[in-house]
């Protein structure tokens, strides 16, 4: 695309100066910037962007919301909304659950002053894309010191049916004292599976005090190569518990990362990562104490089946000045193969003193005397192994802190279990 095909983009959603130099600023760089490192992560002949700014067709049949119960909601399909839920009296003390553009109409000033605050477009090749890109967009406000009691959810649906982008960018704000929980969901849908990229941001501002619980399943199909950049930035005495199921079909690379700017900011990271067929995987898990008396913590569980790879990077980095500071991680991957590839490698960096940092890392195979156990009390290879990897898992799945999205978790693990073709091993 060229800067004036970009620009009319703009100009046809009404975007604000604002952001529209900001696309054109992003533009300018993708050619001039490298593509990020992901540590023995092989990706740079993958798609990932055609360069298109195309917005998908309105759907047509899309998934069923009728069991859906009255908790906040968004739905949306490529770039379409096609659900809002929002109870009044969140109304009333002014959280905004919805697209950027009405966002904009609602609180432009504050989008104004975090939009692209935590993932700055000039860091690589990818961020660059996708403030240039960007065709899809949710923006979640919860206004200082508002409790939100019910689980929030998004659902972000990729149609399969079509060859647009899914080049999704999500950004949510909790206000100082602020409470929410909030779910979300990345998912292809429909028949076919037209090959194509997505390319999703999702930033975090937890500002001072507030507390956000942050759970995810993202399962995207097959014909969708990945780009996926989740990352919080944490003012003093703000927590973020992340939760995140990486369930995807096709290849990932992802980018998670806490950087806790404030006093006593807390971070938990738990991600559990399922790989099969072919598919490869490399995810970056990061971590960095700024404010002193920070604490960031990382556990990573990984298995793979079949033929694929699964790569763990955890990066623990304490700033010079974080005094007292806090950055723990452990990475474990379970292989179900003997064609299957993994890396699990630990990465601290420590530039302060009177701090407190550890790592652990391992791969490894099922233990064959384990097997050998449950079979012998009549269980199949296949019973067997789905108990084994529940276990392995469950000291992951089990942090998770909404049980509607542990118990979807562990279903998408026994349907991919169940499916497994047992030759390819």
């Amino acid at each position: 695309m060229t800067k004036e095909q970009i620009q009319d983009f703009s100009l046809a959603h009404a975007e604000p100066a604002w952001l529209a130099d900001l696309r054109q600023a992003a533009f300018d760089q993708i050619d001039r910037l490298e593509l990020p490192t992901i540590e023995r992560v092989k990706f740079h002949r993958w798609n990932l962007g055609d360069g298109s700014l195309a917005e998908n067709e309105a759907p047509g049949p899309v998934p069923d919301f009728t069991a859906l119960d009255d908790n906040p909601k968004l739905v949306q399909v490529g770039s379409h909304t096609v659900l809002e839920q929002l109870p009044a009296d969140l109304v009333e003390q002014g959280v905004v659950f919805t697209d950027l553009y009405s966002a904009l109409e609602l609180i432009p000033d504050v989008i104004e002053k975090y939009f692209g605050t935590v993932i700055k477009y000039d860091e690589n090749k990818m961020t660059a894309y996708n403030a240039a890109y960007f065709n899809a967009t949710a923006v979640l406000y919860i206004p200082d010191n508002v409790i939100v009691n019910q689980p929030v959810e998004g659902l972000y649906y990729q149609d399969a049916t079509s060859s647009a982008p899914f080049n999704k960018r999500v950004l949510i704000i909790a206000g100082k004292n602020s409470q929410v929980n909030y779910l979300e969901r990345f998912e292809s849908f429909g028949e076919g599976g037209l090959e194509t990229s997505a390319n999703i941001t999702v930033e975090v501002v937890a500002l001072a005090g507030s507390q956000v619980k942050f759970s995810a399943i993202d399962r995207l199909g097959k014909h969708v190569t990945t780009f996926m950049n989740r990352r919080g930035r944490l003012a003093s005495d703000a927590s973020i518990d992340w939760a995140l199921g990486i369930m995807n079909q096709g290849n990932v690379v992802a980018d998670f990362d806490s950087d806790l700017m404030g006093t006593g900011s807390h971070a938990n990271l738990k991600v559990v990562a399922l790989s099969s067929g072919r598919q490869v995987q490399g995810i970056d898990s990061r971590v960095t104490n700024y404010g002193p008396h920070s604490v960031g913590h990382i556990l990573q569980h990984g298995v793979i089946l079949e033929r694929g790879t699964l790569t763990f990077n955890g990066i623990g980095h304490i700033i010079r000045g974080a005094k007292g500071a806090d950055a723990q991680q452990e990475s474990r991957v379970l292989m179900l193969s003997d064609k299957a590839r993994s890396d699990a490698n630990p990465i601290l960096l420590i530039d302060e003193n009177e701090v407190t940092a550890g790592h652990a890392a391992s791969i490894g195979q099922v233990d064959p005397e384990d097997m050998y156990y449950l079979m012998s009390r009549g269980l199949d290879r296949a019973t067997a192994e789905r108990l084994v990897i529940r276990g392995f898992l469950g000291s992951v799945i089990t942090e998770i802190p909404v049980k509607e999205v542990r118990d979807e978790m562990i279903q998408v693990i026994e349907d991919t279990l169940t499916k497994r073709d047992y030759d390819k091993d």
